[in-house]
C-alpha cells in the first residue's frame, strides 16, 4: 500500500476516490463544475454527492482556475492528477465537436494543469506527477485529430502527432493502444472494457497514463512483459515514430479491451443478455450489456421476474443513461433499471448516489452515466503501484 495523493478534475461522483480508497491513496482536492448549471440555485447534483460523502475534501470548482491556485500556493501539487474531461465533444452523441467545442478545449487545459503541477513539484524537489486521463474511444477518431493534439501536448512535442500510416500513405484512426515517448513525458494509452473487470455492462473507455518521473514507466501500467524501454530515443517529430498497437501477446492484448495473458485470472467476465443503445462505438448485442452512458437513452434490463433487490450482476444488463424514455423488445419483458442497479453496474456501493429518500432518479442516472467504472480505476491504481515498486530497468 502506497500513500499517494491525487487531485481530481471533472470529478463527478468520484469513482477514483471509491476505487483508490482501498489502496490508501488520499484526495488533495476535487474539481467538480457544471458550466450549464445555475449555481445561484445551489450546488449541482455531483457536487452535492461529494459534499455528502467527502465533507473534508475541498471542491475547487472550475478546473481552469486550479493552475493559478497552485502558483500562489493555495492548494497542494499532488502525486497523481486524474480526470476525464467532457466526453461529449468526442462522442457521437455530442456530434464530435472535438477541440472546436469548449468542452473539448478543457482537454488542453488539463495538460496545462498537469504542467503546473509538475513545475510546483519540481520546485519542491519532488518527483513529477503521474497523470491519468479517461475518455470515450471516439476521441481516437475525430476530424481535427484531437487525440494527436492531446498526446503531443502531454508528451511535450511542438507539433501535433498523427496516427500511424497504413500502406499507400493513408491516415487511419489512432490504435486502441500505444505509446509516445516525448521530450517531456512518456504517454501510454489503452481502451479497456468494463465487462472484463467484473461488471455486467459493456463499457469501452480510453485510459491514458503519462509521466515525466524517472522511476516510473507509464507503459508498464498496461503491460506485464518487457516492451518499450524508458531509455528509448525521445520522439521530437510527428507521427512516424509513434508506437503502434501494443502487441497481441502482451498483457492487455485481447480484442476490445479484453484481458489476455498472465493476468487474465484476475478478472471475471459476466455475460448477461441485453438490448440497449450504445455510445461512441459501444457495441450492442445479445450476450453482454452495452455501455452506461450520459445520453438521452433509457437504461433497461431484461426482467426474469426477480425482485429488484434480488438481482445480481449476472442477472442484470443495461446501457446506463440519464433519460426517462421507455424501451420495448419483442422477445422479452423489459423494464427500466433502478438507480441502485446502475450503481452496481458501475461498481459503486448501493445507494451511493441517494442523498435523501426523495432524491430524483434522473440526477442519479446522469451522474452514474458520466462516471468511470470503479473496478477499472482500481485496477489502474494497482498497476501504477506495481510499476512504481517494480520498475522496468
Amino acid at each position: 500500500m502506497m500513500n499517494l495523493t491525487y487531485g481530481s478534475v471533472c470529478s463527478g461522483i468520484e469513482a477514483a476516490t471509491v476505487a483508490w480508497h482501498q489502496l490508501g491513496w488520499k484526495p488533495s482536492w476535487f474539481s467538480q463544475f457544471d458550466p450549464e448549471h445555475d449555481y445561484n440555485r445551489g450546488l449541482d447534483f455531483p457536487s452535492k454527492v461529494l459534499a455528502a460523502r467527502y465533507p473534508s475534501v475541498d471542491n475547487l470548482g472550475d478546473m481552469t482556475r486550479i493552475a493559478d491556485y497552485l502558483r500562489f500556493g493555495e492548494v497542494d501539487a499532488p502525486d497523481v492528477l486524474v480526470g476525464g474531461t467532457p466526453c461529449q465533444a468526442f462522442s457521437l452523441a455530442g456530434l464530435r465537436g472535438g477541440l472546436s467545442d469548449t468542452r473539448g478545449q478543457l482537454t488542453l487545459k488539463y495538460v496545462e494543469l498537469a504542467d503546473q503541477i509538475d513545475s510546483e513539484r519540481e520546485g519542491l524537489g519532488k518527483q513529477k506527477s503521474i497523470i491519468v486521463w479517461e475518455n470515450v474511444p471516439g476521441v481516437l477518431n475525430t476530424g481535427d485529430n484531437a487525440f494527436g493534439c492531446f498526446i503531443a501536448a502531454l508528451s511535450g512535442c511542438s507539433e501535433e502527432l498523427n496516427p500511424p500510416e497504413k500502406r499507400g500513405g493513408v491516415r487511419v484512426r489512432w490504435p486502441n493502444s500505444g505509446c509516445v515517448i516525448g521530450p517531456t513525458r512518456t504517454v501510454a494509452w489503452r481502451v479497456l472494457d468494463a465487462q472484463y473487470f467484473g461488471l455486467a455492462q459493456r463499457r469501452k473507455r480510453l485510459f491514458v497514463v503519462a509521466s515525466a518521473r524517472d522511476d516510473f514507466n507509464p507503459v508498464q501500467v498496461f503491460l506485464e512483459r518487457e516492451g518499450v524501454r524508458r531509455d528509448s530515443a525521445p520522439l521530437r517529430d510527428t507521427g512516424e515514430e509513434v508506437a503502434g498497437t501494443i502487441a497481441a501477446n502482451s498483457f492487455l492484448g485481447g480484442a476490445g479491451g479484453r484481458v489476455d495473458g498472465a493476468a487474465q485470472g484476475h478478472f471475471r467476465v459476466v455475460e448477461p443478455y441485453c438490448m440497449a443503445h450504445g455510445q461512441a462505438g459501444a457495441e450492442i448485442s445479445v450476450g453482454r450489456s452495452p455501455t452506461l452512458t450520459c445520453n438521452h437513452e433509457a437504461p433497461i434490463a431484461f426482467n426474469w421476474n426477480a425482485q429488484p433487490d434480488q438481482l445480481k450482476f449476472d442477472q442484470i444488463s443495461s446501457a446506463l443513461t440519464c433519460s426517462q424514455q421507455s424501451a420495448v423488445h419483442s422477445e422479452a419483458n423489459v423494464r427500466r433499471l433502478l438507480p441502485i442497479e446502475c450503481e452496481r453496474l458501475q461498481g459503486f456501493d448501493d445507494r451511493y448516489t441517494q442523498l435523501s429518500d426523495d432524491c430524483p432518479d434522473g440526477h442519479r442516472y446522469k451522474a452514474l452515466g458520466n462516471s468511470m467504472a470503479v473496478p477499472v480505476m482500481r485496477w489502474i491504481g494497482r498497476r501504477i503501484e506495481f510499476a512504481l515498486t517494480n520498475p522496468w530497468c
